[in-house]
């Protein structure tokens, strides 16, 4: 297959319709022999379900092109792309997880009104699903669903103080028109606060083009705060990522000024736990950490949980939460450390993922070749092992009453159920 061909199969795994990704993805892996994974494991890979470019198919196409052992879907309340991401790695030989990510309520906790990990609103948390059973896909659609039209709801509301802002300079969004075709709504996706930003940098790029124009408007007329990276990319019109770029700058700065607290969309933390482990699920909180320099570019330096991690992790434990998942390029080696030894204090489950939502970012984190993190590769087995293990039968999950009175202790059970997880991907 010449490269042509090749760039136009690449091209179809982000196809409007399903099959024709998955039919280009068949064609691809056939012709081109899966490279020798390095050992890298990514559990947190976002789609076009939430807000990313790339579909199911193209995400488990790039994962297995970078090297990458496991892959792990992680869309913003929604599972609406799990059912062709484990397609797509049966297709492409690469062993993958499910799961999806929501926002949850600490308002009836002992965190109320702290800053946890969302950079916009304080009692509010990300927190993930992991390790979702296929046959609990169905629960969690109608668990979602709800919290996806409540969103809507605010993201309307949220357009509306966009146009405020941006009006004075002939620059207007219909919600309808601009933001909602740049989702998968209407096919159990989410819409996020980067879908109104994509479609606001659409306008802006469409008036002023990129470069140095759509710099100097940010920096101008609407004020931001560019930092001289961001700026030297914005600046470039032959930036091949200049529109994640855009979007990236405009969540950083433009974003506080329009935002509306979410609230009936973000379940109480209890609640959510309590579903999740009724479908056989692994609860994780997200830890971020005080940022200094965002990776993903669209957060400002601000601090989070680091001054009171102790408390946090004791709540964790006390509530219920089973896991922990972090992005290891996104800290310090003393930030990870620490929440790796507070991880082993509470028996917390730890789990890695890297944050990708836009094209600039890589599917691989070279942070995990150290000897410190490579006890994440294991427990991602160990994730494979569980979900294979709780889609065969309810309660034989790697957290079920019956697994835990067998195997009291969380290290032997890892080990336990990433070798099932080896043994389930050779099938």
């Amino acid at each position: 297959m010449d490269a042509a061909q090749t760039a136009r199969l690449e091209e179809r795994l982000n196809h409007p319709e399903r099959e024709a990704r998955l039919e280009a993805l068949r064609a691809l892996a056939a012709r081109e022999p899966r490279p020798e994974p390095g050992g890298f494991v990514n559990n947190h890979i976002h789609t076009c379900y939430s807000f990313s470019p790339y579909s199911p198919c193209a995400a488990v196409y790039a994962a297995r092109k970078a090297g990458l052992a496991t892959a792990g879907i992680m869309d913003h309340d929604s599972v609406g792309g799990c059912e062709e991401f484990t397609q797509a790695g049966a297709i492409a030989g690469l062993p993958v997880t499910t799961g999806f990510e929501l926002r949850v309520n600490m308002d009836q906790t002992p965190l109320r009104a702290r800053r946890l990990n969302s950079p916009d609103q304080r009692s509010i948390a990300y927190v993930a699903a992991h390790g979702v059973p296929r046959g609990a896909l169905a629960a969690c659609e109608a668990f979602l669903a709800p919290l996806r039209r409540l969103r809507n709801g605010r993201n309307r509301q949220m357009t509306q103080r966009l146009n405020g802002l941006v009006s004075l300079y002939g620059l207007a969004l219909d919600f309808d028109r601009d933001v909602l075709p740049l989702s998968r709504y209407r096919d159990g996706g989410s819409v996020t606060e980067r879908h109104i930003l994509c479609g606001l940098s659409r306008a802006i790029l469409e008036r002023y083009g990129p470069g140095e124009a759509t710099a100097a408007f940010l920096r101008g007329r609407l004020e931001l705060p560019l930092a001289q990276q961001a700026l030297r990319r914005l600046q470039d019109p032959a930036n091949p990522h200049y529109l994640y770029d855009l979007i990236g700058a405009l969540k950083s700065g433009l974003l506080p000024r329009f935002y509306v607290d979410a609230a009936d969309e973000c379940p109480d933390v209890r609640a959510w736990i309590q579903f999740t482990e009724s479908i056989g699920a692994i609860s994780a909180y997200a830890y971020l950490g005080d940022v200094v320099d965002s990776v993903t570019g669209d957060k400002k330096a601000q601090a989070f949980e680091d001054g009171y991690l102790d408390e946090l992790f004791g709540f964790l434990r006390q509530s219920g939460f089973r896991a922990v998942t972090f992005m290891p390029s996104r800290n310090t080696l003393g930030q990870l450390r620490r929440v790796m030894a507070l991880c082993d204090a509470h028996g917390l489950f730890q789990i890695s993922g890297e944050d990708v939502n836009t094209s600039r970012q890589s599917f691989l984190c070279p942070t995990l070749a150290q000897p410190a993190f490579r006890h994440l590769n294991t427990a991602t087995w160990a994730l494979i092992g569980h979900e294979a293990a709780a889609g065969q039968r309810p309660g034989a999950g790697l957290f079920s009453e019956e697994t835990i009175k067998k195997y009291p202790s969380l290290e032997q059970r890892i080990l336990l159920f990433a070798q099932a997880g080896k043994q389930a991907a050779k099938g």
